[in-house]
């Protein structure tokens, strides 16, 4: 009522207005009088608001919640873990996942934080005759605040560290799956998209994550932060969010940002496809200018703050991260203003583009100039070859294409995501919503004047920027996935959220209809109906197909059952000296430093240089070279122990080619990869067997203290006697 008794002396001082304020304030008149104002009944379309958003916050807490618990159960049923002892424990975690876990037992073990940090940061118990920042080398920014809880929250009375380890990740795959749920619900408007992520996301499991094979590898600790990134991201782009969301969304974004980068060495890359799809966006989506560039500020930010904290990171200037929002930033600085819509505009958005690839080039080989830092070059030769721009006979190089994360996709891979339904519904959502976005382009470079707000019956999905963002970072990803079949890690996730986002989106159907011209049935009540009845019907299928596989895995008793390596971390902890320095693969040296404490010649690790020349040196005890020349590589290294798997000596092999004796005879020249290579013949026999044999001049060199079915160690001579 007091509305309108103050309208009448409004609208009177309005007439003395000129023309354009009246015609804009009946315009604003107009709209108001358009929106439905809630007479009738304010509290219950409150209570219903609030009601949706509570119960879809509890189905997004919930799933995250038995998510974490499904991955409990489901590890311990398939490693036995409760009734095992420590040492068959820490024989589960392979490679580089034992490396990580060590240093978090060194942290326990340490007498203080700070001590313990600093053995880490300055590590010669490790690697033999090299001392390394393994703090930065590692990334084991996930080790140190594990540890750190641990002890501050008393935890050592209550749980052993290891289920508090692994409880951690697994609570953080928790929030991933949380993360994926709700960037799903703010794209779609529904948490019934949210439910279908998750279900796919677990149904889907193998090829979305890793965490049953490999529990402490930084994509698990890492990608959760990058998920809960991409949510805010999403709610931040959305054009109908108020300012405390904008803020909100805002905050979380920074935080998860700079723990993503803190936790990953590889996040940079990531971020960087991250930004050339807002760069993309920004170029196509003019209204979402402003907050793009803050988005920016945040990459910088988090660069100079991990740079500063990771130890003064040189991969961090010389990303190309780093070089991409420079450029962007400095041809920000460089535009003209102009009149959108122009024929000049559209030359300088052309010109904006040429030029922001050209400086981000620019500016990244000026820093690679100036800023000292190691060159990634196993990385850029290992690309060459990927993509057939080179070939190589080093064995780093063979040894890393011969690994299957690194291949091409399968057809098996293919097959079990349209067995689940997710790749069809996938292909679909992804089509129509770039079609849409290739449609709104059209149209703006027309001069075509968009509405302010879109509603359902426009059926114009691609103009809304999330929408964009989504779309370009998933082609991106994809792209990349279609080569290298690791990344599907990353790809799969979001394939997940964006088809369950689709089929539940009633303006995704309605921009279908649109393009078929529908008539019969009236278009939004059919959207409306498909937008509940194709995730209910695909969500009943998936129950009824996956659910009972999902409950006999949990019901399974598995068995993890290894007493060959048990056997022998037992005999090294027993007989040999605490001094001791162990040689042999790479993965078998990283569940001898866990499990021992011993030192040892090389890691499992693949960022370093001088580790990846001392794994291919190493490894030439499977290859057809003399005992001479395995001793002198043995005790460059100061070796004591010498370990030769049967297993790799013995390798058969799916694939020809790829068993690492094949590899090191083709790096050594004892096998023909091309036609043309020349076929050198060598006089000796392969090492791991003739070693086995006990004859001179092997035994002058190497004498055999412990051998079981799976290892044979050799103690390498001090002295050397020959024998006739």
């Amino acid at each position: 009522e007091l509305e309108e008794e103050d309208r009448p002396p409004v609208e009177l001082r309005q007439r003395k207005k000129p023309k354009s304020s009246e015609n804009k304030e009946s315009a604003k008149e107009e709209k108001i009088s358009d929106i439905p104002i809630p007479e009738r009944a304010p509290k219950h379309v409150l209570f219903q608001r609030f009601a949706k958003i509570f119960i879809g916050c509890l189905a997004a807490v919930t799933s995250g919640m038995m998510y974490a618990l499904y991955l409990s159960a489901y590890h311990e049923r398939k490693f036995w873990f409760s009734n095992r002892q420590e040492l068959e424990r820490e024989i589960t975690f392979q490679g580089d996942s034992a490396i990580y876990y060590s240093y978090y037992k060194d942290m326990l073990k340490a007498p203080s934080f700070e001590r313990g940090v600093y053995e880490l940061t300055h590590n010669n118990k490790t690697v033999s005759l090299k001392t390394i920042n393994a703090v930065q080398q590692m990334s084991l920014y996930p080790e140190l605040i594990a540890s750190i809880l641990y002890q501050a929250t008393g935890s050592n009375e209550i749980i052993e560290p290891v289920y508090f380890y692994i409880g951690i990740v697994f609570g953080l795959q928790g929030i991933y799956v949380t993360a994926l749920f709700v960037t799903s619900w703010l794209m779609s408007g529904t948490w019934l998209a949210g439910m279908l992520t998750v279900a796919w996301f677990i149904i889907n499991r193998v090829d979305t994550t890793r965490i049953e094979y490999s529990i402490p590898l930084r994509e698990n600790w890492a990608l959760p932060y990058f998920a809960c990134q991409i949510a805010a991201l999403t709610g931040y782009l959305k054009s109908n969010l108020n300012t405390y969301g904008e803020r909100f969304c805002y905050l979380l974004m920074s935080a998860s940002t700079y723990t993503f980068m803190m936790m990953w060495e590889y996040s940079h890359y990531l971020l960087f496809l991250q930004a050339i799809s807002l760069f993309l966006l920004d170029i196509f989506s003019v209204e979402q200018s402003d907050k793009v560039y803050e988005v920016y500020k945040i990459y910088i930010f988090s660069l100079f703050l991990g740079y500063l904290l990771q130890f003064e990171n040189p991969a961090l200037l010389v990303s190309p991260l780093l070089s991409l929002v420079a450029a962007l930033m400095l041809a920000k600085c460089l535009q003209l203003n102009v009149k959108k819509g122009s024929f000049v505009a559209k030359i300088i958005k052309v010109i904006n583009f040429y030029l922001v690839c050209t400086l981000t080039i620019t500016l990244n080989i000026i820093m690679k100039m100036f800023v000292p830092h190691k060159e990634n070059g196993h990385m850029l030769k290992f690309l060459e070859v990927k993509f057939g721009l080179n070939m190589t006979k080093n064995f780093t190089m063979n040894w890393l294409l011969c690994q299957e994360s690194l291949q091409a996709p399968s057809q098996d891979f293919f097959l079990r995501l349209t067995q689940s339904s997710l790749l069809p519904f996938y292909i679909l959502v992804l089509i129509i919503c770039f079609l849409s976005m290739l449609q709104v382009i059209f149209r703006r470079i027309n001069g075509k004047s968009l509405k302010e707000t879109v509603t359902l019956e426009d059926g114009l999905i691609g103009e809304r920027p999330e929408i964009i963002y989504h779309v370009i970072h998933t082609i991106l990803l994809g792209s990349l996935a279609m080569v290298i079949e690791g990344l599907k890690y990353i790809w799969i996730p979001y394939v997940c959220m964006l088809a369950a986002f689709g089929v539940c989106s009633p303006e995704l159907w309605m921009t279908l209809f649109k393009w078929l011209r529908l008539r019969t049935v009236h278009p939004i009540l059919l959207a409306l109906i498909l937008s509940m009845a194709v995730p209910t019907i695909i969500g009943l299928s998936l129950w009824k197909e996956f659910f009972p596989r999902l409950m006999t895995e949990l019901m399974e008793l598995q068995e993890f059952y290894d007493p060959d390596t048990v056997e022998l971390m037992t005999w090294i902890k027993r007989q040999a000296p605490v001094a001791a320095v162990f040689a042999g693969s790479p993965q078998l040296m990283g569940v001898i430093k866990l499990c021992t404490g011993w030192m040892v010649t090389s890691l499992p690790l693949y960022n370093d240089d001088d580790l990846l020349k001392r794994n291919e040196n190493i490894y030439q005890i499977y290859s057809k070279r003399s005992a001479e020349d395995i001793y002198k590589i043995l005790t460059s290294y100061k070796a004591n122990y010498l370990i030769v798997e049967d297993a790799i000596c013995n390798e058969v092999g799916p694939m020809r080619g790829c068993r690492v004796k094949d590899l090191l005879d083709i790096a050594n020249g004892h096998m023909v990869c091309e036609e043309g290579d020349k076929l050198t013949y060598s006089k000796y026999g392969r090492f791991c067997h003739e070693v086995k044999i006990n004859y001179s001049p092997y035994v002058n060199y190497f004498t055999r203290v412990y051998w079981n079915r799976s290892y044979f160690v050799y103690k390498i001579n001090t002295v050397i006697s020959f024998q006739s």
